[in-house]
């Protein structure tokens, strides 16, 4: 059996089951795709733009939910893949990476589920065989594949489970 495979036992003899693997565009405007128990994947974005009314924490809260909620609809979770973004524009931007960043880590860490990031010209490269490929040559290259992503942070997170899939066999 690879190890791709987990094998559990139902009221008709042992199920072959896929890995749970998660991969994330991690900002305001998270991407995220999912490739399911069944093998099949499932992707979108979740906004996680504070309101008028929100302390400084909810963003991360609400995430963490979302996370939480993820893993039980579809989990367990085996591995967690996020683009590791190693400059931002912007200082804000900077800053709710780096929140999102702390707050997946820390709920991966108390869960024991792996995770790791990935340089964004290696998902570049591997989705465009250019690693400082623009948007729109990510969107073309990911609905060549056959996925209709909203937009550029739903096709990166569909290029990186994509990515992590064909290298890794999505393994942490």
């Amino acid at each position: 059996m690879s190890s791709a495979v987990i094998a559990e036992t139902g009221d008709s003899g042992p199920v072959d089951r896929a890995p749970c693997i998660l991969a994330l565009d991690l900002g305001t405007t998270t991407g995220w795709a999912l490739h399911g128990h069944d093998g099949l994947i499932t992707n979108g974005t979740v906004s996680f733009r504070p309101s008028r009314f929100d302390g400084g924490g909810m963003r991360y809260l609400r995430f963490t939910n979302w996370l939480t909620e993820i893993d039980r609809m579809s989990g367990p979770i085996s591995t967690i893949w996020f683009e590791e973004v190693r400059r931002r524009a912007g200082t804000d931007a900077a800053h709710v990476y780096g929140g999102l960043m702390a707050t997946l880590t820390a709920w991966a860490e108390l869960r024991g589920v792996p995770y790791e990031g990935v340089p964004v010209g290696t998902i570049k490269k591997h989705a465009t065989g250019k690693g400082n490929a623009a948007k729109q040559a990510m969107l073309e290259a990911v609905r060549a594949r056959g996925f209709d992503p909203a937009d550029d942070n739903e096709a990166d997170a569909i290029a990186l489970l994509l990515w992590a899939i064909e290298t890794k066999g999505g393994m942490a």
